[in-house]
């Protein structure tokens, strides 16, 4: 499925939008909130962690190597190994900024699991892990025939949307979940703080949208239509 648009348009929204995001989620952690650290007698700036790396991880590069078969002027195959490389990167950065909410938790006897947040950010990231798993060991090494390639590029599409989806969407509900905790514990409603978190998770929404135009607009005309991923 494609738009009559051309891809490359909304690839240089989303490159804008992604430097608007880690500009925003930076400054909430780190002026509002404090800062970030993995070991800290402020157990809060080990949470503080958990919302940087998650939106820049599994969102923002991800979202990146998503388009980078339609923003990038390279190879097929060099497109793929970026591709790969930045998938990995989101991976990684996921894990840890979900180890640094459990961490959190732990070290501040606070529940851990309880929240409809938190049980979708396991099942997204798994589905994740296991979308990259796959890519790897059809399309990149030791590869599948021709045949299971060309069968699975489509499949591999849609289910990299899908998760991709999820992960903003999640996304915005940690938004959501955080700012309410926030305004319980004292924050004003209409204040700088919380202004910054709702336009936050706008600009996450939208670029999560513009990485889906993206897709679904036409690639340069050197493109090879013989692989297509997510």
């Amino acid at each position: 499925m494609a738009i009559g648009a051309k891809a490359l348009p909304f690839t240089f929204v989303v490159h804008a939008l992604a430097i608007a995001g880690i500009v925003m989620v930076l400054v909430w952690n780190i002026y509002f909130r404090g800062g970030l650290a993995w070991e800290s007698t402020n157990k809060n700036l080990i949470f503080n962690l958990h919302p940087v790396l998650m939106l820049i991880g599994l969102v923002i590069i991800g979202g990146e190597a998503i388009i980078s078969y339609k923003s990038l002027p390279l190879t097929k195959e060099v497109k793929k190994v970026i591709h790969l490389v930045l998938h990995a990167i989101a991976i990684v950065l996921g894990c840890v900024g979900i180890a640094a909410a459990f961490k959190n938790h732990n070290e501040t006897n606070t529940p851990n699991l309880y929240s409809l947040h938190s049980w979708l950010g396991i099942v997204i990231i798994s589905l994740y892990g296991i979308q990259w798993i796959y890519g790897f060991l059809v399309f990149f090494y030791p590869k599948g025939s021709s045949t299971l390639r060309s069968g699975s590029a489509p499949w591999h599409v849609l289910f990299g949307i899908f998760v991709y989806i999820l992960a903003v969407g999640n996304a915005s509900l940690g938004f959501l979940e955080k700012l309410t905790f926030l305004e319980s514990s004292g924050i004003a409603k209409y204040g700088s703080e919380a202004l910054l978190v709702n336009f936050t998770a706008v600009v996450t929404i939208l670029y999560g949208a513009f990485v889906i135009l993206s897709v679904l607009g036409q690639g340069p005309e050197e493109e090879d239509h013989s692989y297509s991923a997510i």
